[in-house]
């Protein structure tokens, strides 16, 4: 028999999503008999799957010693990435990252070891402040993405309160997102809002925008603003109020003006002269704007953080 006491980041989740995350090597069905036949109770008493936890409960577990193994400590993947990070801002429950242009915001199948998750985990174990053997089913995490070869703001959240807040602000759209691009041409329109639907193509990796609606298709709205122009060129400022793969490059070069750079939805031949290895695009500042309660996160409502400096502001400089 074994104990566990509910801290802090493992409480206001289902009780089946916390054994998934302490017991990664349960099979599910094996957590559920757990459960139903009484192996696994909260406080002493017969619990659901569905079961809310609260900080400070007590589980009761009656399983196998194998799923208590613990992991070698001195082996953690996200030591093997970077510490160093370009912080835009940082308090004791989020951090706002400047995400460097090639590097992943989480690792995938081909690349295990660095990506901002990893750095900010690592950053965060550097400080004293994340260590894996503390806790139960909690790990800094991040609360948006970008591309890979787009740089820019990335939100961290240090603790599961502040994830969770983060989450729904996102999906609530109470924390508004801009972009700066680089666009051939110049948009007939200074200002616009697109609005259009969406395919993904998981096999290509691509997404294909049409102005109807079709069976697999998603809503996109992007707004554009026509910053300044240079020659064949414009700067862009983009608000994204639907948040898809590839929705800012895709859409642009939609209506005829692909991001400068991009060799998957622009062409060689406008880019065959273009010294830039990535697509020019930045997220550049956020704005926490709630219109609901913020909670533990209520002072950051109204603030805005914007970079300094664009990657790309070396190749703009010349042709101003």
């Amino acid at each position: 028999m074994r104990e566990i006491i509910i801290n802090k980041n493992d409480a206001d989740q289902r009780l089946d999503k916390f054994i998934s995350k302490r017991f990664k090597n349960m099979p599910k069905s094996l957590m559920y008999k757990y459960i139903r036949t009484k192996y696994i109770k909260v406080n002493g008493k017969k619990c659901e799957i569905s079961t809310r936890l609260h900080e400070g409960d007590k589980l009761t577990l009656y399983i196998k010693d194998e799923f208590f193994e613990e992991p070698q400590y001195d082996t953690y993947d996200f030591l093997k990435a970077p510490s160093k990070l370009d912080i835009v801002y940082e308090d004791e429950n989020i951090i706002l990252m400047n995400k460097p242009t090639g590097v992943l915001c989480h690792p995938d199948e081909t690349y295990h070891f660095d990506s901002l998750l990893a750095r900010f985990q690592h950053y965060m174990y550097d400080k004293g402040e994340y260590d894996p053997k503390d806790e139960n089913s909690f790990a800094p995490a991040l609360a948006n993405r970008i591309d890979r070869n787009t740089g820019g703001i990335v939100i961290g959240a240090k603790n599961a309160t502040a994830l969770r807040i983060l989450n729904q602000k996102i999906k609530d759209r109470e924390i508004k997102k801009y972009y700066l691009c680089l666009v051939h041409g110049v948009p007939k329109k200074k200002s616009a809002m697109l609005s259009d639907y969406l395919v993904k193509n998981e096999k290509q990796n691509r997404v294909y925008i049409s102005s109807a609606p079709s069976p697999d298709s998603k809503t996109i709205k992007t707004k554009y603003t026509v910053l300044q122009t240079y020659k064949n060129m414009s700067l862009l400022e983009i608000e994204l109020l639907t948040g898809r793969t590839h929705q800012i490059r895709s859409h642009m070069a939609y209506i005829g003006h692909p991001l400068v750079g991009d060799g998957k939805y622009g062409t060689n031949a406008q880019n065959k002269n273009i010294p830039l290895k990535w697509q020019a695009l930045c997220s550049y500042k956020l704005e926490f704007a709630f219109t609901t309660s913020g909670e533990d996160l209520e002072y950051l409502n109204g603030k805005i953080f914007e970079l300094d400096k664009i990657w790309f502001w070396d190749y703009i400089t010349p042709i101003n």
